[in-house]
């Protein structure tokens, strides 16, 4: 078996990881393809470097454009790769522009696909990730699950389920493989005027908020509220398109500490030890879940609804109110949910399955 192992965003480079490594670790014949479709240093290559990665073999360099423009640039670029290479199987994870390129380009040439974190659904069609996820879906033939919800979903819509593998969540693994640095001595803190846990920590990127000013304006009076009411620092570390959107709508992030976004071990420090976690991330509301972090999800919906079932999250929207309302709330629950994503053994389950399967 030779795998291919597309990946083009700062998410699937950490998710992909326990993947990579386990490939690596049983001598199989493999290599990254990156999309760079994340390309700055702190987005980007600072995740190969902590999570101790090889490097790409390939880099299509595609840098930001329109959803149509990055598109097309990775799946005629992943073509040509894969043209070359002629691997047995693609590896793709989550719901991106990568994702779905990558994916679309091997099924033309007739290359087996295998979706990581597939079955994912928000049923919210103005989202350009679920348009992503969906079709990437029906065009995979593994169908890697991370939970028996996800298995429905697919099996709803006509997957057949000898094509779908329930193996957990490789964010799991990744949290399992890395959990001795959460409480080494560190400078996550110093510069950032928080101790302990007496801090919210923030993330606000997705396109529906932070593309519409007022999704995004809605989000920063609601942190301000919370800054009033509780007096903790919230840590913003700011995403490029949230920071070009500031400036763009002329907005005043009032009672938010703005950092640089941050190297993925640094952050899941910052989520570790966070009194709250505020965020419209997929992924981090299953970090905060498996961390036992409570979370408010600033969106309207949510693919992770195993996280609301557990009682580790909850929607709040971007009205204010409701952002504050639902941070009373959180800050009042237990943490003693349990971790619906798996053991810890995704990466290992993935790649066992393919070796059966070649």
């Amino acid at each position: 078996m030779k795998a291919a192992v597309i990946l083009g965003t700062r998410p699937e480079i950490i998710k992909m990881s326990p993947v990579i490594r386990e490939l690596g670790r049983q001598g199989l014949d493999h290599f990254i393809l990156h999309t760079g479709q994340h390309y700055s240093y702190s987005m980007d290559r600072v995740f190969f470097e902590e999570l101790d990665l090889p490097e790409p073999r390939h880099n299509l360099d595609v840098g930001s454009g329109t959803h149509a423009e990055e598109t097309a640039k990775i799946l005629t670029g992943v073509e040509g790769v894969l043209l070359e290479e002629k691997p047995d199987v693609v590896l793709v994870e989550g719901d991106t522009n990568s994702v779905l390129a990558g994916a679309l380009a091997a099924v033309k040439l007739g290359v087996k696909v295998g979706h990581v974190e597939a079955g994912l659904r928000s049923y919210d069609r103005r989202m350009p990730e679920e348009t992503n996820r969906v079709l990437t879906d029906h065009m995979s033939d593994f169908l890697f699950a991370p939970t028996e919800g996800a298995r429905r979903n697919l099996l709803r819509e006509g997957v057949s389920d000898s094509k779908i593998f329930v193996t957990g969540n490789t964010i799991v693994d990744v949290a399992v493989q890395n959990s001795g640095l959460l409480n080494n001595p560190s400078d996550t803190f110093n510069d950032l005027n928080a101790e302990g846990n007496d801090y919210f920590l923030v993330t606000a990127h997705r396109q529906e908020n932070v593309d519409d000013r007022e999704r995004f304006q809605g989000i920063l009076d609601g942190l301000k509220l919370i800054r009033d009411e509780f007096g903790l620092p919230l840590i913003y570390p700011i995403h490029p398109r949230a920071k070009k959107k500031i400036s763009e709508f002329a907005l005043n992030p009032e009672g938010l500490t703005l950092i640089e976004p941050v190297g993925y071990l640094r952050f899941l420090r910052l989520e570790s030890r966070a009194k709250l976690i505020l965020t419209d991330s997929g992924g981090i509301q299953e970090e905060a879940c498996i961390l036992g972090v409570p979370c408010v999800t600033l969106r309207d919906n949510t693919e992770r609804p195993e996280t609301l079932e557990v009682g580790s999250n909850v929607l709040a929207g971007t009205r204010p109110e409701e952002i504050v309302k639902m941070t009373r709330l959180m800050l009042g629950r237990s943490n003693s949910w349990k971790n619906p994503f798996g053991d810890g053994e995704a990466g290992k389950t993935i790649v066992k399955i393919l070796r059966h399967k070649f």
